[in-house]
């Protein structure tokens, strides 16, 4: 039998506590006082504008202020005929003093039989007590819900994280400073709607389901639209729909919403978040950088009071001038490497390469610029920094610079080493659209994945959208920030949460393909290998003929580590069984496709 966990507060099991108060409220529905009737309570009060009105009241004084409050009863200490409890409202904490004689014999045995977690109504006086603590005299109580489960250890032992984040509810309820960060949030998003609305911009609403997924480069989550008998996938980005807009007069606009990419989770990923994407029609990316800018230093004033904020450890300091570099001039500055030197991708392959930094067999330079990049510039952007002017090669959407036709009118900008937006002068020409479009979607298939060119975007920009500046950024990553947050959970309500008892992905792949016994050391027999089960992953299905592929030479490898390689956004590092007896190390560049954590146990061709 399962080990029963015994609350020391009562002595009692969870299971044996939730038994306790089911049968009380039991028995107050059977004496005609169930609380789950009552439908309303007059509260008129709250607990931190009482001590702020208050704050000069002397000890043992009474303030002739008649209140009511409501809220959860946190803490309850039963003295004969009079008791102390504290309740907690939306805005904080108060003492009740609760006497026999005031209250009535009847309410008052009423009382005792109260749980802490109990939500309830309380009117009476506010006096402060001989010991200075601000308190209410009840003269009436009503229990407003009955809380049929106990709060963890005496309400003060929920600290366990995946605890916290699977029951936020209770999280809540039992870490009030919690709160402060999705109020935070709030303040946000209110203080940058009014930035933007008052600079003229509107805020309007795009398809959530899209039958193509554009605008960025990630896995869409995918389903099914049955009354169209169509499959659609979760929009990846809001940024195709908002241009159609530019397109269709309407000049300055802006959205706020959740985007879905079926992509892995850590400290700075959720699978569904909230971003914000605005546009503004004859402006370019120098007059985006300046609304950047003062937009951030506009939302941070107003939420935090100051400009120079701690985050992990470091004083962030949010006033302007903004520092702002090149691509290039940031890679030589904090690396050495000139990209004006690189004569052919060749060359900037080969310097890539000297300085210990991986890119693909068949990289261009610019990409070589952004894999130094990621190497050796961002770590050091500590403070606010812009970063512009990125290569045509890794821009399929951005215009490009006049005057060196290889590199666009781009930026990013980055604090405490992380990237927080992206923005540009975005690409108008049609033509020029059409062809990064088609280059993108035919590497992305000699990858082995599947893309489509968006036809209707390009239907809009044939009709005509005016020079335009763009921008996008994540609204959950500046919340850590202005809340001093190390995980991207700390601010969201309900992250992504594996299920309870689900097994890692690949756990019941690497159960099925695992021999039952161990083979002999004395003697290893080959076994034929049964190929007849195969399925192709779908990144590869439209280019596997595994009739042919079965007679060529090849091998079945077991992986029994994989991990994502330092410095590199594609490559991932297996380390595989072969049945040689000495594990084999190969890089792999499909990180865009998978997870580490999804391959290690599979056994693979």
């Amino acid at each position: 039998m399962e080990e029963q966990k015994k609350n020391p507060a009562q002595g009692l099991s969870e299971s044996e506590q939730v038994q306790v108060r089911r049968q009380k409220l039991a028995d107050l529905q059977a004496a005609g006082h169930d609380p789950f009737t009552l439908t309303k309570y007059p509260q008129d009060s709250y607990s931190a504008d009482l001590k702020a009105e208050f704050a000069d009241l002397p000890n043992e004084t009474d303030s002739g202020k008649t209140v009511a409050l409501a809220g959860r009863m946190m803490s309850k200490r039963v003295m004969g005929k009079a008791s102390f409890a504290h309740l907690r409202d939306d805005k904080g904490d108060i003492q009740l003093y609760v006497r026999r004689d005031e209250l009535g014999e009847e309410p008052y045995a009423a009382f005792k039989k109260l749980d802490v977690g109990d939500i309830i109504g309380v009117k009476g006086e506010v006096f402060r007590t001989k010991t200075g603590e601000l308190s209410v005299r009840a003269t009436e109580l009503t229990l407003l819900a009955k809380s049929l489960r106990p709060l963890p250890e005496k309400f003060h032992g929920l600290t366990d994280k995946e605890t916290r984040y699977r029951q936020r509810y209770v999280d809540l309820i039992v870490n009030p400073e919690v709160k402060r960060n999705f109020i935070i949030r709030s303040q946000f998003i209110k203080h940058l709607r009014d930035y933007l609305d008052n600079m003229g911009y509107i805020e309007v609403e795009t398809p959530v389901l899209n039958t193509i997924a554009g605008g960025a480069a990630a896995r869409p989550f995918e389903t099914h639209y049955n009354a169209l008998d169509e499959d659609v996938k979760l929009r990846i980005s809001l940024e195709l729909y908002l241009k159609r807009l530019i397109v269709g007069g309407l000049e300055r606009v802006y959205e706020i919403g959740r985007v879905f990419r079926n992509e892995g989770i850590d400290t700075r990923h959720n699978p569904e978040f909230t971003t914000i994407e605005l546009y503004q029609a004859y402006a370019d990316y120098h007059q985006i950088m300046d609304l950047v800018e003062e937009l951030y230093i506009y939302v941070t004033k107003k939420v935090c009071g100051t400009l120079k904020i701690p985050y992990l450890g470091k004083e962030i300091n949010m006033e302007g001038p903004w520092a702002r570099m090149t691509m290039a001039e940031a890679v030589k500055k904090y690396s050495g490497i000139d990209y004006y030197a690189w004569e052919s991708d060749e060359q900037a392959r080969a310097d890539c390469e000297a300085h210990d930094v991986h890119v693909e067999k068949d990289a261009v330079k610019g990409q070589c610029l952004e894999e130094c990049f990621d190497a050796f510039v961002e770590p050091n952007l500590i403070q606010p920094t812009f970063i512009t002017d990125y290569p045509v090669a890794i821009s399929p959407l951005a215009k490009r610079k006049k005057d060196e036709p290889e590199m666009t009118e781009r930026f990013e900008f980055f604090i405490n080493g992380f990237e927080f937006g992206n923005a540009f002068s975005e690409l108008n020409d049609p033509i020029d659209q059409r062809g990064r479009f088609e280059r993108q979607a035919a590497a992305k298939r000699a990858q082995g994945g599947h893309a489509d060119v968006d036809e209707d975007f390009l239907c809009a920009l044939e009709y005509g959208m005016p020079p335009t500046g763009g921008l996008g950024f994540g609204v959950d990553r500046l919340v850590m920030l202005l809340t001093d947050s190390a995980s991207i959970r700390d601010v969201l309500l309900f992250p992504t949460m594996k299920p309870i008892g689900m097994p890692a992905p690949s756990a019941k792949a690497a159960e099925e393909m695992a021999p039952e016994t161990a083979a002999p050391a004395a003697e290893t027999v080959a076994e034929p290998i049964d190929f007849s089960k195969v399925e192709i992953e779908p990144l590869f299905k439209d280019y596997v003929d595994f009739e042919t592929f079965s007679k060529s030479d090849f091998r079945a490898v077991k992986v029994k580590a994989c991990e994502a390689v330092k410095k590199s956004k594609k490559l991932l590092q297996f380390t595989l069984d072969d049945g040689t007896g000495t594990d084999r190390t190969i890089l792999s560049g499909i990180h865009a496709y998978y997870e580490p954590e999804e391959l290690v146990g599979k056994t693979c061709i």
